[in-house]
Order: C-alpha cells, then sequence, then structure tokens
C-alpha cells in the first residue's frame, strides 16, 4: 500500500521526485516487513534401550520415555525424546538398529543396554564389542551420548562381574561419552537392599520399575540427561553457519 500511494503522487510531482520516494517507499516496506522466522529450535533425543526404556508393563505415559521428556520440559529444555526401546533387546540388537534410530537426524542419544545380556549370561566381551559399535557409529555422525551403565550380580562369578560391571566407564571415556552408572543407582538408600522397602518401586516380577520407580529414576538420571543436551547444543551451535 505505501508503495502504491507513492507511485501515484509521483505523477504529479515528477520523475525525480518519484524515484525519491520510491526508494524512501523501499526502506520503509523493508523495515515494516516481518523478521524471518527463527530457525527450528529444540533438541532430538534418541532414547536407545531395552525394556526399561520402553515403558514395559506400564501405561504410556507412565513410562521412562514420556515422564524424562516432560521432566526435561518442566525445566525449561526444548526438546523431543524419541523412544527406542525395544523390550527384551540385547547389545546386539542395539547395535543392528542404531544407524536407521540415528537416520531420524537425532541430536543425542541415551544407550542403555545391557540387561538382557546379563540375564542371559553373554560373553562381556561379545557385549563390549557391540557397545563399542553402537558408540563408534554415534561417533560417526557427531552425535553425542550417554552411556547408562548396570552393574552385574555376583552370581557369574567376580572374572564375569568385573569384566561386565568395567566395560561402561571405559567405553564411554574411549569415546568421549557421558556415563551414568545406572537407572537402578536412585534406589540407593531407599531400600534397595531391602525386599519389601523396594516393591513400591518395582513391579511384581521384581525386574521392571513401577509407576513410582520410574519418577524416582528421572529425578536420578535427569541431570545428566540435561548435560548431554548442553552438549548437543554446543555443537550444533558450533556447526551453524556464521
Amino acid at each position: 500500500m505505501i508503495l502504491r500511494r507513492l507511485s501515484l503522487r509521483s505523477l504529479t510531482y515528477g520523475a525525480r521526485g518519484a524515484v525519491r520516494k520510491l526508494a524512501v517507499a523501499a526502506a520503509l516496506a523493508g523495515a515494516l516487513a516481518p523478521a524471518p522466522a527463527p530457525a527450528a529450535a529444540g533438541i532430538t533425543l534418541a532414547a536407545l534401550g531395552d525394556s526399561l526404556t520402553q515403558g514395559y508393563g506400564l501405561p504410556p505415559e507412565d513410562g521412562l520415555v514420556p515422564r524424562l521428556q516432560a521432566w526435561l520440559r518442566a525445566r525449561g529444555h526444548e526438546v523431543t525424546v524419541l523412544n527406542a526401546g525395544v523390550s527384551g533387546d540385547t547389545t546386539a540388537g542395539g547395535r543392528s538398529r542404531v544407524a536407521w534410530t540415528l537416520e531420524g537426524g537425532a541430536d543425542a542419544m541415551m544407550v542403555a543396554l545391557g540387561g538382557n545380556d546379563l540375564l542371559r549370561g553373554i560373553d562381556p566381551a561379545a557385549s563390549r564389542a557391540n557397545l563399542d559399535a553402537i558408540l563408534a557409529e554415534a561417533g560417526a555422525r557427531d552425535v553425542p551420548v550417554l552411556l547408562v551403565g548396570i552393574s552385574a550380580p555376583g552370581n557369574y562369578g567376580p572374572d564375569y562381574k568385573a569384566a561386565f560391571d568395567a566395560m561402561f566407564p571405559e567405553l564411554a571415556a574411549a569415546h568421549g561419552a557421558l556415563y551414568h552408572p545406572g537407572f537402578f543407582t536412585a534406589f540407593a538408600g531407599a531400600g534397595a537392599d531391602d525386599p519389601a522397602a523396594m516393591r513400591r518401586f518395582m513391579q511384581p516380577d521384581g525386574l521392571h520399575p513401577s509407576a513410582e520407580g520410574v519418577a524416582r529414576i528421572v529425578e536420578e538420571i535427569g541431570p545428566a540427561v540435561e548435560d548431554l543436551l548442553a552438549r548437543a547444543t554446543e555443537r550444533a551451535t558450533a556447526q551453524t553457519p556464521r
């Protein structure tokens, strides 16, 4: 509208005046035009795991992924957490699907695998090789990772336990990943050694957390996930053209 009015007036004031006024109009139009929309904000976090990640035995809204996403958003993080948990999955299964899990454009990944390897008594060397490959795939795509560990019981023997427990922090250090010792550290000091006290945090199978247990796990692991999001944001900022 500004351009049209000034063009009509220019017929009266002559060609030179018209050029001058059109230039002013163009400048005003540029100043009044809406600013370009900002680039889409937010981080996509892929949670690669087994039934604990998938939310086995719980209503969808009470599973780890939706509860973690809600916790992070309540703290001001623009994040979408993708549920890449598969019930019964081993580190070998995670290795087989990590590439297409990341192909969706994940900015960060949390890896929580190994529990089913433990239940099956899989050689820790095989589990280690699989986790190593998962972290290498993420590294090749420049996707920061939080590796969640798990502690083996003593019934497989001290050598098995030592090898299994050590692979998580050692692999995290080797790949420059963040590390958290495990989901169930959330129950330390809350009667973790008392089966009766643990019933409120676990489902009847004794393997999977209840809704209350998930809430406690999220509170425990949440700060480590925030560190992961900070790392993902730093990398995205560094890669943004200036």
